[in-house]
């Protein structure tokens, strides 16, 4: 794995969280997870994430406003020009955009390397909506001893 990095390559030394969501979830979990972005971002909580599907993109928003250190895992190259929206924080020191493959688009096989190896960076792991037919799956089971209940909390 090509693996490349942009940012404060310090977040990577300390306890992160990771937020992964499948595609398909419950109108109930999605506002759980909302309550969860929320509160996370405004604790000094390192959270990892991929942060491509629409729910994971929406739970990066409201990241983003907060205070929290992030880390950006992108499934395809690095970004060529910085998202306008990431910039501020890259200047601060709250974020990390780690790129996981040279491809030029993210696929279903560098997606799965790019979620393995958020799981093994993360401390402790959020995954939404994963069932057996989920490509969350078979991650999940491998490191279930780092899931964690979507429980709000101050940590």
């Amino acid at each position: 794995m090509t693996v490349e990095y942009i940012g404060n390559n310090s977040l990577l030394n300390v306890p992160k969280v990771a937020f992964l969501a499948s595609s398909t979830i419950p109108t109930d979990m999605v506002l759980r997870c909302y309550d969860w972005a929320q509160e996370k971002s405004r604790g000094k909580q390192c959270i990892i994430g991929g942060f491509s599907s629409h729910l994971e993109k929406n739970v990066l928003h409201f990241l983003l406003k907060g205070t929290c250190p992030i880390i950006l895992v992108l499934a395809r190259q690095m970004y060529k020009r910085i998202p306008e929206e990431l910039q501020p924080l890259l200047d601060n020191g709250r974020l990390l955009i780690v790129s996981t493959s040279n491809a030029v688009r993210q696929s279903k096989i560098t997606a799965h390397s790019r979620n393995r190896y958020i799981c093994e960076q993360a401390d402790h792991l959020f995954m939404v909506g994963v069932t057996d037919a989920s490509s969350l799956y078979n991650l999940q089971q491998e490191f279930k001893q780092k899931l964690k209940d979507l429980g709000i909390d101050n940590n």
